[in-house]
């Protein structure tokens, strides 16, 4: 019977982040082990601290320590909202600083088969906030995946009689991107979202 040290037990736990296998589980738990002590302890209280500390904004939410969070305080954000799919993602877009509004995070995205129905999505609180808040625009920044289309479909119904302009963000030809590796739905998205040059 094979008995597991601390080693094979914190390799398991890194390997069930997200995109870490047990190889590369393995090289974090190594480079703990190398680096100074402090720095294993100060990993272990900032993990164990993270719970207590961070929360979502009541408002749009995203992970925050402040309630509501420092975009929704912000009083010079344009009335725009952005709809994402996770937290993570307004992060990804705030550090594009090509978006000057607000966000709102659903939570996920509309999966059926996996039992996730709009109902189980903060839809609800956006359509409260957009007519709440005086909406100017409705961006949709959803995966473009079928669920993400579907969800984006479902909200712009939602908010059919709001008078809000909906749009949803291109998609298409990755910047860098080679044409021959171009799947067809990107094709086709790009074609059908091309700009005037």
């Amino acid at each position: 019977m094979v008995s597991f040290n601390a080693i094979d037990r914190l390799q398991a736990l890194f390997s069930k982040l997200p995109g870490l296998g047990k190889k590369s589980a393995g090289r974090l738990v190594y480079h703990i082990l190398d680096a100074d002590s402090s720095y294993a302890r100060a990993l272990g209280e900032e993990i164990l601290a993270l719970h207590d500390t961070i929360r979502r904004c009541s408002r749009c939410g995203s992970y925050t320590e402040l309630d509501p969070c420092p975009i929704c305080s912000d009083p010079a954000r344009d009335p725009v909202i952005c709809v994402v799919e996770r937290a993570q993602d307004v992060r990804v877009i705030e550090e594009s600083r090509e978006f000057r509004g607000r966000f709102h995070v659903l939570g996920g995205v509309i999966a059926p088969l996996e039992g996730v129905s709009p109902e189980r999505l903060t839809i609800g609180e956006l359509l409260v906030r957009v007519r709440r808040e005086g909406i100017n625009e409705v961006i949709l920044a959803m995966n473009p995946t079928v669920e993400g289309d579907t969800t984006a479909l479902y909200i712009r119904k939602v908010l059919e009689d709001t008078g809000t302009e909906v749009t949803r963000l291109a998609s298409g030809l990755p910047v860098g991107g080679d044409l021959e590796y171009a799947d067809r739905l990107t094709l086709s998205r790009s074609f059908r979202g091309r700009i005037k040059m």
